[in-house]
């Protein structure tokens, strides 16, 4: 299993909607609203890097009110 984690800068105010919204995307498996640098850490597996890559892409960093992301993948068989 494939894993990345994705820390996400909002639109100000809107942390708790673009939370919610991230939960419907196949492959989301932890959405988080967090202190620091970033608003948001949302966890995401799949069985395809690929995949994984595609929905960061296209499914969470073209959602409305995303401002930045920063994308980290696991290292496989260093879980």
């Amino acid at each position: 299993m494939e894993i990345a984690y994705v820390l996400l800068n909002c639109d100000l105010g809107f942390d708790e909607a673009v939370i919610e919204d991230l939960k419907h995307i196949d492959s989301v498996k932890e959405v988080h609203g967090v202190y620091g640098a970033y608003d948001i850490i949302v966890k995401v597996e799949n069985q395809k890097r690929d995949k994984i890559r595609e929905i960061i892409i296209w499914s969470i960093r073209k959602r409305e009110h995303v401002r930045s992301t920063l994308s980290l993948m696991g290292i496989q068989g260093q879980n």
